[in-house]
């Protein structure tokens, strides 16, 4: 059974900039996520060419809302670049 690593595209003010200057796109992928596993997905899912594979794991964050204190999730992101003259058009689905 194969499962998918990939969860989201990443979508941030950064992130658009880097797609559009670097081609470097950014994906929240599981924990357990290994980058020879993000790499296959992204090249079968967009039908392109992955250079890299850089991982960055986001640290849960503490939150308050008045007295109550509470903690957001944590995550994995991943920034794949892909071959020069390659894009992803349509990165949402």
């Amino acid at each position: 059974m194969i499962r998918k690593k990939i969860r989201n595209p990443y979508i941030s003010e950064k992130a658009t900039q880097l797609s559009q200057d670097e081609n470097v796109y950014v994906f929240q992928v599981e924990k357990g996520a290994e980058k020879k596993e993000i790499k296959r997905e992204v090249e079968s899912l967009y039908n392109v060419k992955v250079e890299e594979v850089n991982i960055v794991r986001i640290p849960p964050k503490k939150r308050r809302v008045g007295r109550i204190e509470g903690k957001r999730k944590g995550f994995k992101k991943a920034l794949v670049k892909i071959k020069e003259g390659q894009k992803i058009e349509n990165i949402s689905s």
